[in-house]
């Protein structure tokens, strides 16, 4: 394994990964890992807006995997794994930009409500997306985990790109949710 440690390095290096993260999640960690990515973008790029724009994106990411990660226990299954609040995270320079990758349990019969909003989202020009997000500010209506739905439209908006997801059966009540989100200047 030890011999191994060099070929993961290169490899991180060669695909420009600044920043990848598997595991439990907290709100101190979160804090962490924003900073680290304050830091690495204050090296790596020049442009003050687009550095800003993706902190934003990791930090509504980021939200999203600890307010939204949730494993559903099949039968037998220790019920405390329920509680895990476990993701990955990785960020990456790209040719042009960056890119911001997650992924995260989330119950199979949530899918379809996620999916849907994904895809409205994802079908709204960037002035519709301003009137999207205005509208569910003013609307008063709340998620299950006390947000009122703005994070996927507000990554939208700072990213400026469709946003790329995928679902991955893990079990017969969960699915592996995955989210790219490609930052360009």
């Amino acid at each position: 394994m030890v011999d191994r440690i060099f070929d993961l390095y290169d490899e991180l290096e060669k695909q420009r990964i600044m920043l990848s993260f598997k595991g439990d999640l907290s709100a101190e960690l979160i804090s962490a890992i924003l900073n680290l990515i304050e830091q690495k973008m204050a090296h790596s790029e020049p442009d003050q807006k687009v550095r800003k724009r993706v902190f934003n994106v990791v930090m509504e990411c980021l939200q999203n995997l600890y307010h939204h990660n949730k494993h559903v226990p099949i039968p037998g299954e220790e019920a405390a794994r329920a509680e895990e609040r476990q993701g990955i995270v990785m960020v990456a320079q790209a040719n042009s930009g960056y890119s911001v990758l997650t992924g995260n349990s989330m119950a199979i019969s949530e899918v379809e409500d996620l999916k849907r909003r994904l895809d409205e989202v994802n079908g709204c020009e960037p002035e519709q997306l301003r009137d999207l997000y205005k509208h569910a500010l003013g609307d008063g209506r709340f998620t299950r985990s006390g947000g009122g739905g703005l994070g996927l439209i507000d990554i939208a908006r700072k990213s400026r790109r469709k946003l790329e997801y995928g679902f991955v059966p893990l079990d017969s009540n969960n699915t592996f949710f995955s989210l790219n989100v490609n930052v360009t200047p």
